[in-house]
């Protein structure tokens, strides 16, 4: 046990020998690579054995290594701090509506009353379907949507022709609309704007 311990003694002294010099050669060399400093501008000081221990301590701050890349990273100068990568030039409409065929789709707000052409059910987690001048069939139920929703061709089946009229439709809810209706009035519908292209 003895002479174990003596081996770990002599190990410990040979790896804190090679280190010592590693650590002097590297410090010879750095001083070696840093331009002379003019003695005019440095003001005289007297050494003691902090200032020793503060120059030291200095010496090894100086001489650690740059990151090789920057911590944080730079955001380009047209991008604003509250706008999120890839959402330039989107906009969601700020008052939410459904119409007819008979009223202009797009970007709606208070002032220009538009139906949404970039729904999307936050429920199913597809994108809303729909189709001018006609509206669902009563006979319509979960399933048929669940199981044919986005394919028209399959859809039409349960679409009545009606003029004037826009049938929407995702995977779990549906209705048929004339006029101009504010979604929030439709409780039960938790359909969002996906955002309009600018």
């Amino acid at each position: 046990m003895a002479d174990e311990a003596g081996d770990i003694d002599d190990l410990l002294d040979e790896v804190e020998t090679k280190f010592l010099e590693k650590k002097e050669t590297s410090r010879s060399v750095s001083k070696k690579s840093k331009p002379p400093v003019s003695k005019t501008n440095v003001p005289s000081r007297k050494t003691s054995t902090g200032d020793a221990d503060l120059d030291a301590m200095i010496d090894d701050i100086c001489d650690a290594p740059e990151p090789l890349q920057p911590l944080v990273d730079k955001v380009p100068a047209q991008n604003s701090p509250r706008t999120p990568r890839g959402a330039e030039g989107k906009r969601k409409c700020t008052v939410l509506y459904l119409g007819g065929s008979k009223h202009a789709m797009g970007l709606g707000s208070s002032m220009n009353q538009r139906s949404c052409d970039q729904l999307r059910c936050t429920d199913c987690d597809f994108r809303v379907v729909y189709y001018d001048n006609y509206e669902w069939d009563a006979t319509c139920d979960y399933l048929f949507f669940r199981n044919n929703v986005p394919d028209f061709s399959k859809l039409k089946v349960k679409l009545n022709k009606r003029k004037g009229s826009r049938a929407y439709a995702c995977q779990c809810k549906w209705t048929s609309v004339q006029d101009l209706v504010d979604i929030q009035k439709k409780t039960d519908f938790k359909w969002v704007c996906g955002k309009h292209e600018s």
